[in-house]
């Protein structure tokens, strides 16, 4: 089926990234199979993460279907655009509906994004693992695509203002090697050695990075463990 909506959005995206002079350092797209279906999980800094992850998969000329809460798509503006990429709604309370669409498209040999931290991670460090991605892999005899972003929470993040200025913000993705998802292991065990994967690929991405903070205002997006002044994930929880 034609995609008629998906690649028109990458261009926008590609032309926006290269107006605001993003340095985008991408490595490990290989990992990404060419064909067949495979779970791609990331860590989630930004608000523009689904975008950044997708761009990993595009040297593979592969698209990614992520699960997106659906709120997003209730909104008059990105809800026909997210319908139009065929990514797959997440309603909170009814989970199942979300599961089945994604596991469809897994068997139908598609890429399906998942943030397995549900949400921002405001400490820019790694938070708990929803087991779900696993879940998925094993149920669709697919591999999971480990991957990691830095950088993309100085463009647009939780609590901050975005900064759509021509900044020349450098964005590090990297991408690692599939996590086999085995039927008889638990889900749990995966889901840890996945997050593991994820980790060092964070820290990887994090070692690369080729800037550090201008100045003691400019700390903000940096983690606490790090040197940095982003809160801690003891100080975010206990300001929920």
């Amino acid at each position: 089926m034609a995609e008629l909506v998906y690649r028109p959005v990458v261009g926008a995206a590609l032309t926006m990234f290269k107006a605001l002079d993003l340095k985008i350092d991408t490595q490990g797209s290989e990992n990404i199979p060419r064909s067949g279906g495979a779970v791609l999980v990331s860590n989630h800094i930004s608000y523009l993460d689904f975008i950044f992850t997708g761009l990993a998969a595009l040297p593979q000329k592969r698209l990614v279907r992520f699960m997106a809460k659906d709120s997003v798509f209730r909104h008059k503006v990105s809800g026909p655009l997210m319908r139009g990429m065929k990514h797959i709604p997440v309603d909170r309370k009814q989970g199942e509906d979300a599961y089945k669409h994604a596991l469809e498209s897994l068997r139908s040999g598609e890429i399906v994004g998942v943030f397995p931290e549900a949400t921002i991670s405001q400490s820019f460090t790694l938070k708990s693992f929803k087991s779900g991605a696993a879940r998925l892999a094993q149920e669709a005899g697919v591999p999971l695509i480990p991957m990691a972003l830095w950088g993309t929470q100085r463009v647009w993040t939780k609590g901050r203002p975005r900064n759509f200025k021509r900044a020349h913000i450098p964005v590090t993705i990297r991408v690692g090697e599939p996590v086999e998802a085995p039927t008889d292991q638990y889900a749990g065990a995966i889901t840890r050695r996945l997050r593991e994967r994820v980790q060092e690929l964070l820290e990887a991405a994090q070692r690369a990075y080729p800037v550090r903070p201008r100045d003691a205002d400019d700390t903000w997006w940096v983690p606490a463990h790090l040197g940095g002044t982003a809160p801690t994930p003891a100080e975010v929880r206990e300001s929920h």
